[in-house]
């Protein structure tokens, strides 16, 4: 949706949900954003994950997980065969005993996917991360096993 705004020059128009990036054509969904936002402040959802809708050029939600969620329920939400970017609040205790959390944003692009797909989620992906302001730990992985709970607990100390 387009919407037309009078300016002092005259009219102007903006995208409704966010502006395109020219390096890749996609806009970030403000639902993106604002489901980011109450992950990161509220703690309303364990994870989210997103996807490219090509015909629309956004980067959209295509689920979110309930804070009760585990990182097993978050992992299997992921396609076996296509991209998808996420992120994820992962809860730990530090050697101290002391609880943190930290926000992860994962590049999901299985092997078994299609090569355009990899190329389109591969030059969205810094506008999407530009969008998310709070990701603090970035995992790329093409297999389940670079995204273990294992690795993600040591990238998170």
């Amino acid at each position: 949706m387009v919407i037309f705004v009078m300016g002092i020059f005259g009219y102007h128009h903006k995208l409704l949900y966010g502006q395109a990036n020219s390096s890749s054509g996609m806009a970030v969904n403000d639902e993106c954003k604002l489901k980011f936002l109450e992950l990161k402040s509220k703690r309303n959802y364990r994870f989210i994950v997103f996807r490219i809708e090509e015909k629309i050029q956004q980067v959209t939600v295509e689920k979110v997980g309930q804070p009760e969620e585990s990182y097993d329920d978050f992992a299997s939400s992921l396609p076996a065969d296509e991209c998808r970017y996420a992120v994820y609040d992962f809860d730990f205790t530090t050697d101290e005993n002391c609880q943190k959390s930290k926000i992860f944003f994962i590049a999901w692009s299985p092997d078994t996917s299609r090569v355009r797909s990899k190329m389109l989620y591969a030059s969205t992906k810094d506008r999407i991360k530009r969008e998310l302001d709070g990701i603090q730990v970035e995992l790329q992985a093409t297999d389940p096993s670079e995204m273990s709970i294992d690795i993600v607990k040591s990238r998170a100390l």
